[in-house]
């Protein structure tokens, strides 16, 4: 048997390296989406107001002595909803500060 001779492995042609990717975190159009962010949590807020009388009611009884009985009822189902209202509402303040925190961003400098 007769040797062969080494041949050496085929190497694959080196790729240029990509640039890094890089998110676009200044984009003025989020000020638009804070914008309406605010608006339909103002609205939010509203309807909290609204909704929480809903949820009690008032009842008065007189007796036959005279006396004034007093007391108030609550339903619950109006009163979540207000609440809720108003948790959706903060959450949409909060994020449309997070909003306009990216659209007013810097760009970073580029080094040379």
């Amino acid at each position: 048997m007769t040797a062969q001779p080494k041949t050496a492995p085929e190497q694959e042609p080196e790729l240029p390296a990509l640039p890094p990717v890089r998110a676009k975190l200044n984009q003025p159009k989020r000020a638009l989406v804070a914008a309406a962010e605010v608006l339909v949590a103002a609205g939010l807020i509203w309807l909290a107001f609204y909704l929480w009388p809903k949820g009690v009611a008032t009842i008065t009884t007189v007796l036959d002595d005279g006396r004034t009985l007093v007391s108030h009822r609550y339903y619950g189902h109006w009163m979540s909803l207000a609440i809720f209202s108003g948790t959706i509402a903060g959450v949409l303040v909060v994020d449309a500060i997070r909003q306009l925190v990216l659209a007013a961003r810097a760009r970073p400098k580029h080094r040379a």
